[in-house]
């Protein structure tokens, strides 16, 4: 069985999580004490290097970062729907998980790390980015259900977790009409599972 080194407060493990859910894939989490070090310990840093969650182990195969685990999940236990080989069609999937990666990561994500666990770090220009990287993602979503393809996929998943807690870093989603309706069409998907703040 497929085990997923995780924290439940983490945006980033709730990607693997909820990707796993919704393929009916079995799971055993194994939480990781983040607050005791236990993700720089020297058995974790065996696991991952970098000292970071989530990581996944399916038999002798690791896999760390979120992102990388998406696509290892889509391309193993699902169908082309999540994960698309075609050129064209894998590229416009795999823009948005650098996004989730960068664009989110340094905005939405950033603000919540300093209201919802005092972490040192530059709120007000992460609210700002905040913003701009939810107003990309409105417009984008104006005429569509879906990030690309007209279904889900895996840039949907990988995207969703820190913009649906964007309340939490005191950025509100209240002027993302398109957002919102878009992460309610993600709670219906059948398998969903949530995490605290969603």
């Amino acid at each position: 069985m497929i085990k997923i080194y995780h924290t439940e407060l983490s945006g980033n493990c709730h990607k693997v999580r909820l990707m796993s859910a919704l393929l009916g894939v079995e799971y055993e989490l194994i939480p990781v004490d983040l607050l005791g070090g236990e993700h720089k310990s020297p058995q974790f840093l065996q696991l991952n290097p970098l000292g970071q969650i989530p990581v996944l182990v399916d038999n002798d195969i690791i896999i760390r970062d979120s992102q990388a685990i998406l696509v290892y999940l889509a391309r193993k236990y699902g169908d082309e729907s999540w994960l698309p080989l075609a050129a064209q069609s894998m590229a416009k999937v795999m823009q948005w998980l650098s996004f989730a990666a960068n664009e989110i990561n340094n905005s939405v994500f950033i603000a919540r790390l300093y209201f919802r666990f005092n972490m040192d770090v530059d709120w007000e220009s992460a609210q700002q980015k905040g913003k701009q990287v939810l107003q990309i993602l409105n417009e984008h979503l104006q005429n569509r259900d879906w990030l690309e393809l007209n279904r889900p996929t895996i840039a949907d998943i990988a995207c969703y977790p820190y913009v649906g807690l964007a309340p939490e870093g005191k950025v509100s989603l209240d002027d993302y009409p398109n957002v919102i309706a878009w992460i309610e069409r993600i709670k219906q998907l059948p398998g969903y599972i949530g995490m605290p703040g969603l």
